[in-house]
């Protein structure tokens, strides 16, 4: 079967939206987001990194052959770096859900917790990952140089919804 240069995808740029936990998230690609999610504005040019990773155990039979591997833990981690300084990046990189444009209260609370939507375009070719309960698990060091912007670098861990799923990941380009 020969390859199609017509299905090879890039992440040119896209959007960063999020909303407080139990917000209606979209169910496709195209569907207008709820009035409560913020979009976070720029994002760094490394764009945003889908991990995904688990742990397992596996069973030997004796004699040393291995017959079953049972998966112990599954993560789903989304990680980016917020390049615009505002009152919602301050929200969710510092935890500070009073944060203004004028003041941020640093504290050791709970990383932000809430809806997130990810927009991903490709020309007009576009993807949306849709975390309907995702938490800033981790901050990276925030950075004051004249040679770079100022960068929030977050990771969020996805959490199942009701039905087990941690992210919805829906394309407007036809898979068949």
């Amino acid at each position: 079967m020969a390859g199609d240069a017509t299905r090879v995808r890039v992440g040119v740029n896209g959007s960063v939206y999020t909303a407080p936990a139990g917000t209606d998230t979209p169910d496709d690609v195209n569907e207008a987001l709820h009035v409560d999610f913020e979009d976070l504005g720029y994002v760094s040019e490394d764009g945003v990194t889908q991990t995904i990773s688990s742990d397992s155990n596996v069973i030997k039979a004796w004699g040393g052959d291995t017959v079953r591997t049972i998966q112990t833990s599954h993560d789903y981690t989304l990680a980016l770096t917020l390049i615009e300084t505002s009152a919602a990046t301050a929200r969710v990189y510092y935890g500070d859900d009073e944060a203004t444009d004028a003041e941020i209260k640093v504290k050791g609370d709970q990383g932000y917790r809430g809806a997130w939507v990810f927009d991903v375009f490709d020309g007009d070719v576009g993807m949306r990952i849709v975390v309907p309960d995702g938490q800033v698990s981790e901050r990276g060091d925030v950075s004051y140089r004249t040679e770079e912007a100022i960068g929030y670098p977050i990771t969020i861990t996805c959490y199942p919804d009701g039905d087990g799923v941690k992210a919805y990941i829906y394309r407007d380009d036809d898979l068949s």
